[in-house]
């Protein structure tokens, strides 16, 4: 039997430790393959993890389930060294929104100037990194042009819970922010689920697509174990009904091989905003 492949991945619910409880059984069961779970409560620590050194006195994992942020910066503190694996079919062409009230002052870019924006915590790459960053792009200077509102809620989660962009969403209706910056996912829960009023809400912005999450190998993984776990990955069929329950529940159909292309504007973000700058030990 092969060795153990130790997966590190970020918990802050219990829907997430079912994921990742499926996930384990697929692997032992299924697909033969001996894989334990270290579950994280930041990615900073998952990171660190990943790119500890032998004897070091941190836990040590094989491969982490990494947002775009956390897969970038793994990727710049190892030299680049740490490999890409796979990722979801649901992961490619993510974008950000800005929204605002309908009707209201904010219509169109241009008029975000001298007024405030609601962002995610500051470490969500949809809700806080890449809106500045584009804005900059298009001309808006953040605490120049606007100023922001920021929801920390939630830090190392890089804003997977959702909840800051829910903050957000509730500042641009009762009038804190004039507008507010979310990710695609969340604006479609929005709409689909009714979280808000129909028609309260219109998007008036949608930034360059980019993608999210990577599995993400440490640099002396042996190639050979690195290969197996991503067989068992793409061996998982959405037409398979013991798979299914956990496609699903991860957000995905399928997947897919690192498609690497789109996470440069994250990295220029983060190198920017100082998310590349490693912490001390």
């Amino acid at each position: 039997m092969s060795q153990t492949i130790w997966v590190g991945a970020v918990a802050y619910d219990p829907k997430v430790v079912g994921i990742w409880e499926g996930m384990r059984r697929y692997f032992h069961e299924e697909a033969r393959l001996p894989v334990e779970v270290v579950l994280f409560q930041s990615y900073e620590a998952q990171v660190a993890a990943l790119l500890a050194l032998p004897g070091e006195p941190l836990p040590r994992i094989d491969i982490a389930w990494n947002t775009n942020l956390a897969y970038i910066q793994a990727d710049a503190w190892s030299d680049h060294r740490c490999r890409p694996i796979a990722m979801r079919d649901t992961d490619v062409g993510w974008a950000t929104k800005i929204i605002a009230v309908t009707g209201g002052p904010v219509a169109r870019l241009a008029d975000l100037k001298s007024r405030i924006l609601a962002l995610g915590s500051r470490d969500s790459g949809h809700a806080a990194i890449l809106p500045v960053y584009f804005l900059q792009r298009e001309g808006l200077v953040e605490g120049k042009d606007y100023q922001t509102l920021r929801f920390n809620t939630d830090l190392g989660k890089h804003g997977d819970t959702g909840t800051s962009e829910s903050e957000v969403v509730r500042a641009v209706l009762d009038g804190r922010a004039d507008a507010g910056a979310i990710g695609t996912p969340f604006w479609n829960a929005v709409r689909s689920e009714r979280l808000v009023p129909e028609g309260a809400l219109t998007e008036i912005w949608t930034s360059r697509p980019y993608n999210h999450c990577m599995f993400t190998a440490r640099t002396d993984l042996d190639p050979a174990l690195e290969q197996q776990f991503a067989r068992a990955l793409f061996g998982m069929s959405y037409d398979n009904p013991t798979h299914r329950p956990v496609l699903e529940a991860e957000g995905l159909r399928q997947w897919i091989a690192p498609q690497l292309e789109a996470y440069a504007e994250l990295r220029e973000a983060s190198a920017q905003q100082g998310f590349l700058t490693r912490p001390l030990a």
